[in-house]
C-alpha cells in the first residue's frame, strides 16, 4: 500500500509540475538571437544596464535567509485587501480621456484618447512557474481575465515571472486580438506560448512603434532578467504610451539612474507615472527603487499625477507590506508631488483623481 501511495504521490506532483519546462520560456536563436546581438545593450552573450550594477550587495552580519523566516515584519495585511469593479468611464471627448485602472502588483489598464493598453498581465495565483510553490497572491484578482476591455496592445516590461506569466499570456491570446509589445528576446517566450509571429513586437531601448494611433516607445531601466538558471538572456525596459495630446510613463522594475532624467528630457512632461515602489531591500538597491527613489524619479520624468504599482499583491521582500505606501505618501506631501494610491480596480481619472484616503492603513 505504501508504495503504491507514493508511486500516486509522485504522479500528481508530476501533473502538477508538468507545465514548469513551458513556463520557464523559450532561448534567442536564429533571427532573434542575431538581432539581439546588434544591440548596444547586448555584449558578451547578455543584456547590460547602462551603467554597471549588482542584483545583490553584501551586507555582513545579515542572513537574509534567517530574516525571511524569523523576521518581526509585517508582512501580509491582517484583513482582506479592498477590491472594487472598475466604474464606467466618465463620459469625455476622447482626445482627452486618460484613466488608469490597476489591478494590483504592475498590472494596469492605460485607458488613452479611447485606446486600451494593458500592462504586464499577471492574473495566476503565484508568480512562479510552478503552482505548487512561489509567491502567493494577497488578494484575488479584481477582474477576470475575460471581463477585460477589447485592448489596443499588450506591453511587457521583462520577463520575471510577477510580470510575464505564461496562463495568462495564453489568456489573453485566444481572448484579445492585441499585439504583445515586449523588449528584446521576451518574444521566444511568447513564441514557445503560441504567440502567433505576427502579435510580437520586440523593441530595443528607443525604438517605437505605431499601433492604433499611440507611439508605444521602450525606454531604460536598470534592471535584470531570467526565468531560469540563465540571467540577462533577455532586455527589460520601461514604456512610454504617448497619444496626440497624452502621455503616461511606467517604470518596469528598475534601480534609481540617470536615465529617468533623460526619458523626461526626450519624452516629457507625462500626464502621469506609474512608478515601482515595493519590493525593495538595501540588499539589492540597483534594481528596485525604495519609494523616496521613486518620487526622485518621477520629478526627473516631468510627472504629473503619481500611481504606485508593484505593491500589495505578492510578497517578493522583507519589508512591511504597506510599508512602501507609507513612506511614498509621506515623501509626495514633503515634496509636494500629486499622488493617487488605488484600491485594485479602481479607476483613476488623472484629471480628476481621487484624494488620499490612506485605505490600506486600516487592513495592515
Amino acid at each position: 500500500m505504501g508504495g503504491a501511495a507514493g508511486l500516486a504521490a509522485l504522479a500528481g506532483l508530476a501533473w502538477v509540475a508538468r507545465d514548469v519546462p513551458a513556463a520557464l520560456g523559450g532561448r534567442l536563436v536564429g533571427a532573434r538571437a542575431e538581432r539581439a546581438a546588434r544591440s548596444p545593450q547586448f555584449r558578451d552573450g547578455t543584456f547590460h544596464n547602462q551603467a554597471g550594477t549588482r542584483t545583490m550587495v553584501a551586507d555582513p552580519g545579515r542572513n537574509l535567509l534567517r530574516e525571511l523566516i524569523f523576521g518581526k515584519q509585517k508582512r501580509r495585511p491582517s484583513n482582506a485587501v479592498p477590491l472594487l469593479r472598475p466604474s464606467a468611464p466618465h463620459p469625455t471627448d476622447a482626445a482627452d480621456e486618460l484613466n488608469i485602472v490597476w489591478y494590483g502588483h504592475a498590472s494596469a489598464l492605460i485607458e488613452i484618447e479611447g485606446r486600451r493598453v494593458l500592462i504586464d498581465p499577471v492574473w495566476s495565483e503565484r508568480c512562479s512557474p510552478s503552482a505548487l510553490v512561489g509567491p502567493r497572491r494577497l488578494h484575488e484578482p479584481p477582474v477576470r481575465l475575460d471581463e477585460l476591455p477589447a485592448l489596443d496592445a499588450i506591453l511587457i516590461s521583462h520577463d520575471h515571472y510577477d510580470h510575464l506569466d505564461m496562463a495568462t499570456v495564453q489568456g489573453l491570446l485566444t481572448g484579445q486580438t492585441a499585439p504583445f509589445l515586449v523588449p528584446l528576446g521576451v518574444g521566444a517566450h511568447l513564441d514557445r506560448w503560441g504567440v502567433p509571429a505576427e502579435r510580437i513586437v520586440e523593441l530595443d531601448w528607443s525604438e517605437s512603434h505605431r499601433v492604433a494611433g499611440l507611439t508605444i516607445t521602450a525606454t531604460a531601466a536598470q534592471h535584470f532578467s531570467g526565468r531560469g538558471l540563465r540571467r540577462d538572456g533577455t532586455l527589460w525596459s520601461s514604456w512610454v504610451v504617448a497619444g496626440e495630446r497624452r502621455k503616461v510613463f511606467y517604470t518596469g522594475d528598475s534601480g534609481y539612474f540617470a536615465g529617468y532624467a533623460e526619458i523626461g528630457a526626450e519624452h516629457g512632461p507625462f500626464d502621469v507615472t506609474l512608478m515601482q515602489i515595493g519590493a525593495y531591500d538595501r540588499a539589492w538597491p540597483s534594481i528596485h527603487m525604495f519609494p523616496e527613489e521613486a518620487v526622485d524619479a518621477h520629478l526627473d520624468l516631468r510627472g504629473g499625477l503619481f500611481i504606485p504599482v508593484h505593491w500589495a499583491t505578492f510578497n517578493l521582500a522583507l519589508h512591511d507590506w504597506s510599508e512602501p505606501v507609507n513612506r511614498l505618501w509621506a515623501e509626495a506631501k514633503a515634496r509636494d508631488v500629486r499622488l493617487a494610491v488605488p484600491r485594485p480596480g479602481e479607476r483613476v481619472v488623472v484629471d480628476d483623481p481621487p484624494a488620499v484616503d490612506g485605505w490600506w492603513q486600516a487592513i495592515a
